[in-house]
């Protein structure tokens, strides 16, 4: 059992300000995939929901949310002082701005009270559309530093959602001075990769998960492969699964800090899981703000474990240990473990269990690929305690469990308790649980009509009035305790009566039958829907936002430049004697920054070079940007907020690399307007949209990747740590990844290069390079003049055959097919939907 505590008084102030600020009660949201799991959010104590519609929301397999629905949907929960938010937080291509627009002004005009968004050039649309409809900055915009809260509210945004890869520690850095308010996540599945970086599920299978269609590549299992031989790990193989995050427990350290929101994951789950946990953390919350021991028993642990669980973490909010956040044997729900088989007695199997366990619950046997033992699963038809308690056999139904192919020692887990699963499916099913106090005000006065006003704890407020003026008694006059009466028959609505104060005149007759009257008109006043007075732009916003954007489009006449980005220093020189004149350099070690400065100065003195920012910026780690800027670099390739802050700041050139995520001229213009020379296209842009892109803003602004091993997974997780050391964090690991090539092979046989960037975070990338070499024609017809070639481990001559190969394409000397067969690549760029040759 754990106890925490936490002083009322210090809620929601940080260390410097605790007198200044008062303290704010942190909102409960819960997510919904459907009607169900709204109720089920609602009745459990959630005090707003989160939910998708049909398009543009990230989690697309979600059974999610009509448009036409919303009016209905907001007014159901603002009745019972839920708030709704609309979650439209995935990259939007600029064909589809016009429909964005629209559900835009349906989600303002139906009560909606927040969207979530991830695309920065989406906000600027939304502020245009609906002024005062709240913006919410999604964890898909991967904010992790000061720098990026403060560009959120300057584009608009009232709350930001913080990446879940951040510390306690960092979140306290960083909420210090946040102009907005903050949301954290407490509870539900962690993705491997930062979200809004993760590019897997596009280079492998043509999904994007900035699109919501993550096919969970991280959940698969790996092989380690070091210097070239397989590393022996057990059972261990399911590298990039983490552990689910429950914090339930560290619910006291983040009031203190003062955050908004405290958000549980899980859209795609069943209505049972949401009712079981927006309910431990109702509880949780509510002893936090009440200054009591937040104190979980087992039993109240196993049940949230049986909702969904594959295993529980901190995650990361207790700070870095690679040991923890990923356990390897397994990647599905696992639910409670109960034991190892011991023996298999016929069709069923006995063990010593770690919990109780009865005749339904379903049981999970592990598998084994390596022994070639399959997973089983089935339910329980018989329990004998073989001789007592924990000690017992378990017996299955016939056909449910294949005998023959469990082996003593395999793990056993309880996966389901439909008896849990009744009890909570009763806290949504049926009449609302949750009701809303009701207080009325009686004015009764003899010869006046009789007034009663109702007013809910939610704030919403009604009055009614009788026709007539009230008579005088003769006997039984009007007083509080008939009112009260009366006014308290409330069943088979949402509300519960509160206080009744009554001002009674004289002596008043006041018939059972007009208060029963005025008390239906009231609750039919305060049911009634009543969405807020939203100011919506009369007309389309968007044509005139893109009229001005390609006010600045020019006539392409000159040549296209290819720039090459090397990871290596002997490729600097060697691409430069190819014909390169525009360097960028991404370095593991960025002390080596002065040297590939040195090799381009020397190479040619027209050449140009940038420096490479990391992707990600934590607080505390903005001094490596000032280190970059020492290196006498013409700029930098900038890859965060952060990074975009301190070039503004200094007047230092940049360019805006993919990871912003420019997928429309919205956002393309937004970062042109903070002072990008030029906007790397986002990688989730095939090349019909590409071309969409390149005629909807000044071609001079955007730069394209034509070759290129797509970065995958971008992680705080560093798998070098967790299995290449006995360590658990950068203090302690040794640092495998300067002495060893790693990479990681999926179950097709692809080997995936594994680097580790300066701050230790690992990126996974495809196996197979990636070429736009049959399309580029097209792509220079509409314009395209910057065009980027990277490179990984190549060696320097390989390097700079591919540059000469490239470069003899542009020039009509080769064709795109057999650039592409030559250069043994797959000839995919940035799939998400559609053929790449579709063109029109």
């Amino acid at each position: 059992m754990l106890a925490t505590r936490i002083d009322p008084e210090m809620l929601g102030q940080s260390d410097g300000d605790r007198r200044a600020r008062a303290p704010v009660r942190p909102e409960l949201l819960a997510p919904a995939g459907d009607r169900d799991c709204v109720r089920a959010a609602v009745e459990n104590g959630a005090d707003a929901v989160y939910f998708g519609l049909e398009r543009h929301n990230a989690r697309i397999r979600a059974a999610n949310f009509a448009g036409q629905d919303l009016p209905e949907i907001m007014a159901d929960l603002h009745r019972r002082g839920v708030k709704g938010y609309v979650a439209l937080n995935t990259l939007v291509f600029t064909r589809e701005l016009a429909d964005v627009e629209s559900t835009v002004r349906q989600i303002a005009s139906a009560g909606v009270d927040a969207v979530i968004v991830q695309d920065l050039g989406l906000v600027g649309l939304i502020r245009a559309v609906a002024p005062d409809l709240e913006i919410h900055a999604s964890t898909q915009m991967s904010i992790t530093s000061a720098a990026g809260v403060k560009l959120a509210a300057e584009l608009g945004c009232s709350r930001v959602i913080l990446a879940r890869e951040l510390s306690l520690a960092e979140i306290e850095r960083i909420s210090r001075d946040a102009p907005i308010p903050l949301e954290v996540f407490v509870h539900g599945a962690l993705c491997v990769a930062y979200s809004g970086q993760c590019l897997t599920s596009e280079a492998l299978g043509g999904r994007s998960a900035n699109r919501g269609e993550c096919a969970q590549a991280c959940r698969m299992p790996y092989t380690v492969v070091r210097d070239g031989e397989d590393v022996e790990l057990g059972d261990v193989q399911y590298l990039l699964s983490p552990q689910d995050l429950a914090a339930y427990d560290l619910i006291p350290r983040l009031l203190e800090l003062g955050i908004a929101s405290v958000k549980i994951e899980g859209r795609l789950k069943t209505p049972e899981y949401v009712a079981n946990i927006t309910r431990h953390y109702r509880d949780a919350l509510d002893a936090a703000w009440a200054g009591q021991g937040i104190s979980f028993t087992r039993r109240q642990v196993d049940e949230m474990q049986l909702s969904f669980s594959r295993g529980f973490s901190h995650g990361f909010l207790d700070g870095t240990n690679h040991k923890i956040l990923v356990r390897g044997d397994y990647s599905k729900k696992r639910g409670l473990f109960l034991g190892a088989i011991e023996s298999i007695a016929g069709s069923g199997v006995r063990l010593t269990t770690a919990s109780p366990v009865k005749p339904g619950d379903g049981l999970v046997f592990d598998g084994d690929e390596s022994a070639g033992v399959d997973e089983q699963g089935g339910r329980i038809y018989e329990v004998i305690e073989r001789p007592a308690f924990p000690r017992v056999e378990l017996r299955f139904g016939k056909g449910d469990i294949d005998a023959r192919g469990l082996r003593v020692g395999q793990k056993v887990w309880k996966t389901d308790d439909p008896e849990l699963s009744r009890t909570l499916r009763r806290t949504f099913e049926g009449r609302p649980t949750r009701l809303v106090a009701v207080d009325f005000e009686v004015d009764a006065q003899v010869g006046e009509p009789l007034a009663v006003t109702a007013r809910t704890a939610t704030g919403r407020v009604a009055h009614a009035r009788s026709d007539e003026p009230l008579s005088e008694a003769l006997s039984q006059p009007a007083a509080s305790a008939l009112f009260e009466e009366q006014l308290g028959r409330l069943g088979g609505t949402i509300y519960t009566l509160g206080t009744v104060t009554a001002r009674i005149v004289g002596r008043p007759l006041a018939p059972k039958s007009l208060l029963n009257a005025l008390r239906r008109a009231l609750i039919e006043t305060l049911d009634r829907a009543t969405p807020p007075d939203r100011h919506l732009a009369p007309e389309p916003v968007l044509p005139r936002l893109l009229e001005t954007i390609a006010a600045g489009r020019v006539a392409e006449t000159g040549a296209p430049e290819i720039a090459v980005l090397c990871r290596r220093l002997d490729q600097i020189p060697a691409v430069i004697a190819a014909g390169a004149r525009t360097i960028y350099v991404d370095l593991q070690d960025v002390k080596e920054c002065t040297r590939a400065v040195e090799l381009v100065r020397a190479a040619l003195s027209a050449a140009s070079i940038h420096l490479a920012t990391p992707r990600i910026e934590k607080p505390g780690e903005a001094n490596l940007f000032a280190y970059l800027a020492r290196q006498g670099a013409d700029g930098l390739l900038v890859r965060n907020a952060g990074g975009m802050a301190f070039c503004i700041e200094r007047g230092i050139p940049f360019i805006a690399d993919f990871s912003l995520n420019a997928a429309n001229p919205l956002t393309v213009a937004l970062l042109a307007s903070k002072g990008a020379t030029r906007v790397t296209a986002s990688y989730d842009l095939n090349v019909p949209q590409l071309v969409d892109l390149f005629e909807a803003v000044p071609p001079d602004q955007l730069e394209v990747v034509v070759h290129q091993r797509i970065p995958m997974f971008h992680m705080e997780h560093c798998v070098f740590c967790a299995v290449l050391s006995p360590g658990t964090d950068a203090t302690n690991c040794g640092r495998p990844c300067d002495r060893h090539q790693v990479s990681l092979r999926d179950r097709v046989g692809k080997a995936h290069p594994l680097k580790a960037d300066v701050g230790c975070r690992n990126t996974l990338y495809n196996a197979t390079p990636q070429t736009a070499a049959e399309f580029l024609p097209a792509l220079v017809a509409r314009g395209a003049r910057h065009l980027r070639v990277e490179f990984l481990d190549d060696p320097p001559a390989e390097s700079a055959r591919i540059l000469g190969l490239y470069r003899a394409h542009l020039a009509g000397e080769r064709d795109g097919k057999s650039l592409w067969r030559e250069l043994r690549a797959t000839g995919q760029y940035g799939v998400t939907r559609g053929s790449l040759t579709i063109l029109d």
